[in-house]
């Protein structure tokens, strides 16, 4: 049977080889998917074990090895700076190093390398002292484009840094993936990305199962028993998920290096990262085949009851109103939890996921239901025969009716959830990051010094990019809401940062002259501080603040200047701009990863909203060919195509998106005592967009519709 259940799927005619090519791309596309996200999996835990290699984990009062970490900047860049010295023998080395730089030396990882030969030297290379000893291994680099420097120096210098400590090792054993980061991980990809493949699989696993049914049924007729039947449907779908695999498999082999580019997690990964290990792979190569025969041997239940069977067709039972409740259950969890967020991590993505995949979940479960409730509506309002039949068909099947578009419902729910969330989150953390802020370059201190040498704010004046050098001193009141202090004599020179109240001496000023979440500029007054010019005089320093052109070169040589005038600083030299991006690395990778899961899940919806159209089309051939014998014009029928997939579509879309953005309104409120800010243009972009491919797809399938219905095809059936 077996034999014979292969010549059936290979070689049974045309519609047998359309057949066998749809389910085999579905289940290639499905597989590549699948593998392509265990291996982001993966790759995004190596990536985790490379950060762990430059973050020690023990340390002692008296640990051979000092260590300093501070995060530095070039253009924009994030760029990780590691102050080492040793204190005496057995000093441990960190992966990546063959040995620890010593006084003037450095290692600097391969990206920062090539930059800095491609960088004038008092722009980038002169912040290290010293010379260039050797490149940091990708052991300890998280992406090929990972900007990092380790610098040799002396335990007194490296012991009056910011956070430095004394270690004594460094972990031996890679850790994982925090639990609360691989559950976020897998409740995002599993929801966003694999609920609409494992749909558009079991959309095209059904493609023409009427057919097939009365093939088997007929089969059964003339003696075949339900163990061979089971044997032929399990060939058929086995046949087809094996050459899936090998095709998705080799997919993801194909593009492995491109998937390693894209920057999940605000970085790209290295290209042996992105694996799949042995178990992984066994697994999928086996799953794969076996869902797909066990998903037909359940396919057949009604030919294994009787042959006649099929025939004996009988309507569903309708759909019940309890199946609203996993949809009501995920609203009430996120809306209970207000208020009552958890303090760990792991226990905020135990409370959160579950409520949005409950949610995603709700949606398919009460989709059938709401498809009925909206089919008996429009039937009470039908005033035309392609309406009528339209809701009659709804309302008859309408599980049937609701599978068609329930990926497309899906990937509306995750873009409208991920866009709220994403949007809303940087339209609170936002701040005034404009061209005064990106070009306005700022020094704190760790240990404030009494003055700024005249020699340093000469240097740091020099050249025509640089516009002006303002000393900031301490507020000696330190009551909150200015942390510094200037004299007014020094900011009439620097009218782009504001001006003093009138009549004051010296003046409140915010660090950096930007006050967080609020206007500045030269608009801005100062009030007045009740210190005399003396008095201020007095103050220790806590800033420098260097106004320049905005340039890349003007920027990176002042930072280069400050960091060799003052080289304990306890933050490196940066704009208002850098901190803001700095702060928001960790969304940017979020919106990337929501990103792919958006642009893949609508395609992905797409298709199964094709296959699933014209699968209905091939079942309902001989009812639409009958009906045009009986002289109903084909434009009625394409009505009744377009009503049968557009209204619970359309329906479906407005419950998609209303219930996507009660979910995010709730994370939000719930999380971080955020409102949801309306979705911009983009989003509605992007609705819009997947809407009319949709209809688009439907409407494609009207001449499909004229070639079946001919009267040939209700002579042969």
């Amino acid at each position: 049977m077996i034999r014979f259940g292969v010549r059936l799927t290979v070689a049974g005619g045309r519609e047998a080889v359309v057949r066998l090519a749809v389910m085999a791309g579905a289940v290639a596309l499905g597989v590549w998917l699948l593998v392509s996200t265990l291996a982001g999996v993966n790759a995004v835990n190596a990536q985790f074990a490379r950060f762990a290699a430059l973050s020690p984990q023990t340390s002692s009062a008296d640990g051979p090895l000092w260590w300093a970490e501070r995060n530095d900047y070039f253009n924009g860049q994030s760029m990780q700076r590691i102050d080492v010295a040793t204190t005496g023998t057995g000093a441990p080395v960190p992966q990546g190093l063959q040995r620890l730089p010593g006084p003037g030396e450095y290692y600097v990882s391969p990206a920062l390398a090539d930059l800095i030969a491609a960088t004038p030297a008092d722009q980038l290379a002169d912040r290290f002292p010293g010379r260039q000893a050797g490149l940091v291994g990708d052991a300890a680099l998280p992406s090929p484009d990972t900007l990092t420097v380790i610098v040799g120096s002396t335990p007194d210098l490296v012991s009056q840094l910011y956070g430095a400590r004394r270690i004594t090792a460094f972990p031996t054993v890679a850790p994982g993936i925090p639990v609360a980061a691989l559950d976020l991980i897998l409740s995002v990809v599993a929801g966003g990305l694999l609920f609409p493949v494992l749909i558009f699989i079991g959309t095209a696993t059904r493609l023409a199962a009427a057919r097939r049914e009365q093939r088997f049924a007929a089969m059964r007729l003339i003696g075949g028993t339900p163990r061979q039947i089971s044997v032929v449907a399990a060939v058929e779908s086995t046949v087809a998920a094996l050459l899936g695999t090998v095709v998705g498999f080799g997919l993801y082999f194909a593009f492995r290096v491109q998937l390693a580019g894209i920057p999940f997690t605000g970085m790209p990964f290295h290209p042996e990262d992105v694996t799949l290990g042995p178990l992984m792979a066994a697994a999928v190569i086996v799953g794969v085949p076996v869902g797909a025969a066990i998903a037909a041997r359940v396919a057949l239940r009604r030919v294994r009851i009787s042959p006649l069977g099929v025939v004996r067709r009988v309507t569903p039972k309708p759909p019940r109103w309890y199946r609203l409740i996993p949809l009501l259950l995920g609203i009430a969890e996120l809306t209970f939890f207000i208020g009552r967020v958890p303090e760990h991590s792991t226990a905020q993505v135990a409370v959160f996921m579950p409520g949005l995949l409950l949610i995603m979940t709700g949606l398919v479960i009460a989709g059938p239901w709401l498809t009925m409730v909206g089919a008996r509506l429009l039937a009470r309002r039908a005033q035309r025969p392609a309406t009528l039949i339209a809701a009659r068909r709804l309302a008859d099947n309408p599980a049937a009716a609701f599978r068609a578009i329930s990926g497309v419902v899906i990937g509306l729910f995750v873009t409208t959830v991920s866009i709220g969330i994403i949007q809303s989150i940087a339209a609170e953390r936002g701040s005034y990051a404009d061209a005064l802020a990106a070009s306005t370059m700022v020094a704190q201190f760790e240990h404030n010094p009494d003055n700024i040498p005249a020699p340093v704010i000469a240097s740091l004046a020099a050249g025509d990019k640089v516009r002006s050098v303002t000393v900031m001193r301490d507020n000696p009141f330190h009551d909150g809401a200015y942390a510094g202090t200037v004299s007014c004599a020094d900011l009439a020179r620097t009218p782009e940062f504001g001006r003093c109240a009138d009549g004051a001496v010296v003046a409140w000023v915010s660090e950096g002259f930007m006050q967080y979440r609020a206007a500045h500029g030269s608009g801005v007054v100062w009030p007045a501080a009740p210190l005399t010019e003396a008095q201020l005089a007095a103050q220790p320093v806590i800033e420098v603040v260097v106004g320049t052109d905005g340039s890349t070169a003007a920027l990176e040589r002042t930072r280069t200047a400050l960091q060799i005038a003052f080289p304990d600083l306890r933050i490196m030299p940066a704009t208002e701009w850098d901190h803001v991006h700095d702060q928001n690395s960790q969304l940017a990778g979020f919106e990337q990863l929501a990103a792919v899961v958006i642009f893949a899940s609508l395609p992905i919806a797409g298709c199964s909203l094709a296959v699933s159209v014209i699968a209905g089309l091939t079942d309902r051939k001989r009812p639409f060919s009958l009906l045009r014998l009986t002289g109903v014009p084909l434009g009625v029928l394409h009505r009744v195509v377009a009503l049968e997939s557009a209204v619970p579509l359309l329906a479906a879309a407005v419950l998609a998106i209303g219930a996507g953005l009660l979910g995010a309104q709730l994370f939000l409120t719930a999380q971080m005592q955020y409102n949801l800010h309306p979705p911009g243009l983009t989003y509605g972009l992007i609705v819009a967009g997947g809407l009319l491919l949709s209809l688009a797809i439907i409407a494609a399938t009207f001449p499909l519709l004229r070639r079946i219905t001919g009267p040939e095809t209700a002579r042969s059936e």
